[in-house]
């Protein structure tokens, strides 16, 4: 069994961005927090925007291999 990884998944870092977005929107945001509440966002934004490049890389090969396969097929 792999190890359980403290970073959260994709849907988990989405869900906490939009906790801290309606936080924000209803001022419910003391001012000395906002500060560490925008840094988690820029964190959470970059760890998203990897598990997406990560995400369409993985899939890119997927493709890539179904067309390796198909030229492989034409030779046959």
């Amino acid at each position: 069994m792999p190890p359980k990884s403290t970073e959260p998944t994709y849907r988990q870092a989405i869900e906490e961005l939009e906790t801290i977005l309606r936080a924000l929107e209803t001022d419910a945001v003391d001012v000395d927090d906002l500060t560490s509440r925008v840094q988690r966002s820029a964190e959470l934004i970059r760890l998203c925007k990897l598990k997406l490049r990560s995400a369409e890389q993985a899939i890119d090969q997927v493709f890539e291999n179904l067309e390796d396969e198909d030229d492989t097929d034409d030779f046959a």
